[in-house]
């Protein structure tokens, strides 16, 4: 009994930590409070700027992911609603 209680709590432990592995890992832009963020309109903004036609804006934990397409592949953007700095950008 005691080991199948261990080996549930070692699994569940992997399984948290694989999740986390699992998540791209750009859900923390800022720990800015929503109220002074910039706005998703802003967001969409700036990826038009760099050359992206902007299909989405979703909020991802504390970051604005915005999908976009270049030369006809679909990207996501991770912008800080902080500041708008492009966190990371990945291809789909």
């Amino acid at each position: 009994m005691k080991v199948i209680k261990l080996l549930g709590v070692v699994l569940a432990a992997g399984l948290a930590s694989g999740s986390a592995a699992l998540a791209d890992g750009y859900k923390d832009c800022t720990r800015l409070d929503k109220a002074s963020w910039k706005t998703t309109a802003e967001a969409e903004a700036k990826a038009k700027a760099a050359g992206y036609e902007v299909r989405q804006t979703k909020i991802e934990g504390t970051c604005y992911e915005v999908y976009g397409v270049k030369g006809g592949k679909l990207f996501e953007l991770f912008y800080s609603p902080e500041d708008l700095a492009l966190k990371h950008t990945k291809a789909k």
